[in-house]
């Protein structure tokens, strides 16, 4: 039925065995639809420009809109697909944002993909995969409520940092929201909700624990383990550098003249890694695979190696040093620094760190030596003191005698 769509008209049908369309006369693909319980609602049929398929779109109900309110959203709605936009499509889309899951998709792609470094945007998406989706993603946002959060926090209590790490990612998203507008300003529901406290955890090895942890690689490659898990954990100990700046290390980066590794991007940004002599003769021993950019590649073709867990479990079990992680590496190289004499400036700039705080736990590890020389001076310092006291004490008992 064709007509142009008035009051008059739309009063005037009643229900039939099948929906009923009557279709405007003056634009095109604006229409009425009546269901068999006489339920009427405006339509509108369109094509999007480069689709071969039309599409239908109901876009509102009669009483809710009047015939002349219905004509004039139709117009707005074809001015919107004559420049690409899918008024379904962004129906779809609109309703899956108004609940956490939705939202969460979106804040992972414009937030954390665009705006955060790699790591740190699978990082965010895993805690979401995770614990935050399934315990609240059927949510709509706005109905996030801090009661909601407290108890996924609680649930987590079992693994503290996770669950601290999660509240935080949670309370940025919320924060996300509110400047996007798809929840209302309100009191971010992750506020007063305390944190887990975190056991610092710092293994620092010995010369023992490194000397028997030298044997364990080498017994590790001798026996076919892979040359390349060999190297990073050896390069890991003697650079000191994060596990995933090696996995990631190409041979560009490295230049043996200088003795340095520039990385173009880490963790805290452009990072200059030094190369001590083992460390180079570490990767002027590595066998190069052509086509491969990577020092230490995968096993698939354009891939680098993934975090060896299994043969490190392998290597500290043989080792004896059960309790270690690959991390803890990083640990040994700085407290052996620290031992030694180093500045904590000096070893905060070797390992990379942007804030003097991080550094800040080697502190009674550097004062060792300082302990060591004041110890040895105010010693000597002593013996002398005493040694002239004694003699003058006998000079004076000779001049009593």
């Amino acid at each position: 039925m064709r007509g142009k769509i008035t009051k008059r008209l739309v009063d005037s049908v009643g229900a039939g065995a099948s929906d009923i369309f009557i279709w405007d006369t003056e634009i095109k693909g604006f229409g009425l639809k009546v269901t068999p319980r006489g339920r009427k609602v405006y339509i509108l049929q369109y094509r999007i420009p480069g689709r071969p398929t039309p599409k239908r779109f109901t876009f509102g109900l009669h009483g809710a809109l009047t015939p002349t309110q219905a004509r004039q959203r139709a117009q707005e709605i074809l001015a919107q697909v004559t420049t690409g936009i899918d008024p379904a499509e962004a129906r779809a889309a609109e309703r899956k944002a108004l609940t956490l899951v939705g939202a969460a998709e979106q804040f992972v792609a414009e937030h954390c993909r665009a705006k955060l470094k790699p790591r740190s945007a699978q990082e965010y998406q895993r805690l979401f995969e995770l614990y935050i989706v399934p315990a609240l993603g059927c949510l709509r946002l706005r109905d996030v409520r801090r009661q909601h959060v407290a108890r996924l926090h609680h649930a987590m209590r079992d693994k503290p940092y996770a669950a601290n790490r999660m509240l935080a990612v949670l309370s940025k998203f919320m924060n996300w929201a509110e400047e996007r507008g798809l929840r209302p300003e309100a009191p971010n529901p992750c506020r007063h909700i305390k944190k887990y406290r975190e056991q610092g955890r710092e293994r620092f090895l010995s010369e023992a624990e490194l000397a028997r942890l030298g044997t364990a690689v080498v017994a590790y490659e001798a026996s076919g383990g892979d040359p390349y898990v060999a190297a990073l954990i050896c390069l890991l100990a003697t650079t000191g550098a994060r596990l995933s700046e090696w996995l990631t290390m190409e041979w560009r980066f490295i230049d043996f003249e200088r003795g340095v590794a520039r990385l173009p991007e880490s963790k805290t940004g452009a990072k200059t890694i030094f190369l001590g002599p083992p460390a180079l003769d570490i990767l002027v021993g590595l066998p190069r695979i052509e086509d491969s950019p990577y020092v230490l590649p995968g096993r698939k073709d354009g891939t680098h190696l993934s975090p060896p867990q299994h043969a490190w479990r392998r290597i500290r079990a043989a080792a004896g040093l059960d309790d270690v992680r690959l991390h803890d590496l990083r640990h040994g190289f700085a407290s052996t620094g620290a031992v030694g004499g180093l500045s904590l400036p000096v070893l905060g700039a070797l390992l990379g760190h942007t804030q003097p705080a991080t550094t800040q736990r080697y502190a009674h590890l550097s004062a060792d030596p300082l302990r060591a020389a004041a110890d040895a001076i105010s010693g000597k310092i002593a013996a002398a003191m005493a040694g002239d006291r004694a003699d003058n004490i006998a000079r004076l008992d000779r001049k009593h005698e």
